[in-house]
């Protein structure tokens, strides 16, 4: 009985800013570029006005470095917004498209309009960015929207809710607070969002799918999987150790486009696991959890949850933990089961399992058991075999001989394919998934072709076939 309660009181508080943002968006005040850009602009200041509160709550909800939070959650931002300013006056002229023969004269054109009222539910991992750079988009392309922050980073939340609150009106942005699944269900059920924008895991993303369809609300879901990261035998093993250490332990492993697990040739796996060991010492010092550079696991659920794929290999390096502390070392695991949960779900956590294989072949079918992963990573330097795993493995993006990368380039579309997610964003793709693509053909007042038009006869029937062979 509480929990209807709840869903009730939150769906009576949404009502009336959510009919606001509608009557603000109908308004036509949104659509302007000189609008547009103005909220921008007034996005990336915020941000800068407040580096310190972001930095310092990242660091009381993760634990994050001061420097891998600058980077990964302000910076980003900064290029994100920045590209979108540059290039969002061209983006927004109506393209021009070709028109049929048959149709002369005429001309048609694509014109890219604003949504409506947008819902971006954030997550924890990365809850500032991944918070702030769907609402970029938003904004970029000329809609009002609900900002939903994870509650499981409460401080980022507040941070979230102060920066969003000064800068912008209720009628254009507003934030929601609250535990999601009482808070967004209500949402879902009650409006009619013309977009939700999730991200988050596999399992909650189908939930929101399936709420967002009793309204055909469209969804972009940024989901996640098992993402592999193949290591060939002629790979360069120190460089590419190095850079799995970085890309698998930065932010703890709570990346959803981290290395989940390694497949490394037999020929040189000893020598890879020599040097991940120096790099991993390197990065962080013989005993992790006093190195200052790296973060925390989020709560306790989820460092009991990492803590039992533990006992499920045998413990090459790392292994340590502090449940007070929720820290969990860099490990290595080998001898892992295919079949066992730490190769099933997604670990999300600095735990690396290591999987031993002879052929390409071999490799691939491994892949396989986990479809569709949000990335994929290759290291060597053997052009045949690299064709061979980018054609044979689907994936939502990745790289060669190095690993996360590819979603800091905001030339790139982000997101996933299959299980891992459907739409795509950052730069262009950030305009494009939250605008609508409005087809316009315009014809000329004069004369026609008058080949469509009734009475019909062979002899249209003729040149009809003449122009559609």
């Amino acid at each position: 009985m509480e929990a209807v309660v709840q869903l009730n009181s939150v769906a009576k508080n949404v009502a009336p800013v959510f009919e606001k943002q509608r009557k603000f968006f109908f308004s036509g005040e949104t659509k302007s570029y000189k609008f547009r850009l103005s909220q921008l602009k007034k996005l990336k200041q915020a941000i800068k006005n407040n580096e310190e509160k972001i930095l310092k709550a990242l660091a009381t909800d993760l634990g994050k470095p001061r420097f891998e939070a600058f980077v990964t959650e302000i910076t980003f931002m900064y290029e994100e917004i920045n590209h979108l300013m540059h290039n969002l006056e061209k983006w927004m002229q109506p393209k021009p498209i070709g028109t049929p023969l048959v149709f002369q004269p005429a001309s048609s054109k694509i014109i890219y309009e604003p949504l409506g009222t947008v819902l971006i539910i954030s997550p924890w991992n990365y809850p500032f960015q991944l918070a702030m750079s769907p609402l970029a988009g938003a904004l970029a392309a000329g809609n009002t929207a609900f900002v939903k922050p994870s509650e499981k980073t409460p401080a980022t939340a507040i941070v979230i809710e102060d920066i969003l609150n000064e800068t912008f009106p209720e009628e254009l942005v507003a934030v929601v607070q609250g535990e999601g699944v009482k808070t967004i269900p209500p949402m879902l059920d009650n409006f009619r969002f013309n977009s939700v924008f999730f991200t988050g895991s596999v399992a909650v993303g189908k939930i929101i799918a399936q709420q967002a369809a009793k309204n055909l609300t469209p969804c972009v879901l940024e989901l996640g999987g098992k993402s592999p990261c193949v290591v060939d035998k002629s790979a360069n093993l120190d460089v590419s150790a190095k850079r799995i250490v970085w890309a698998k332990f930065i932010n703890v492993g709570q990346t959803c486009v981290a290395p989940d697990y390694i497949l490394v040739h037999k020929d040189v796996k000893e020598k890879f696991i020599a040097k991940i060991k120096k790099h991993i010492i390197e990065m962080f010092g013989e005993d992790a959890e006093k190195s200052p550079d790296l973060g925390r696991i989020v709560n306790s659920q989820r460092f009991e949850i990492l803590k039992s794929y533990l006992a499920q290999g045998d413990i090459l390096i790392g292994g340590q933990t502090n449940k007070e502390d929720k820290f969990i070392a860099p490990t290595v695991l080998d001898n892992v089961s295919l079949e066992g949960p730490i190769m099933q779900e997604e670990i999300f956590g600095p735990i690396l399992p290591l999987v031993t294989y002879s052929s390409n072949d071999e490799a691939v079918e491994i892949i396989r058991r986990n479809p569709y992963p949000l990335a994929f990573y290759f290291f060597g330097n053997n052009k045949k075999a690299e064709n061979f795993f980018i054609d044979n493995v689907s994936f939502g993006g990745g790289c060669v001989n190095n690993a996360i990368i590819h979603l800091a380039n905001p030339d790139l579309p982000f997101g996933g394919v299959g299980y891992s997610g459907q739409g795509r964003y950052h730069g262009w793709y950030s305009f494009e998934c939250m605008s609508h693509p409005k087809s316009v053909v315009k014809s000329a007042n004069m004369g026609e072709l008058p080949l469509r038009y009734a009475p019909y006869n062979s002899t249209k029937e003729k040149i009809a076939r003449l122009y559609f062979r």
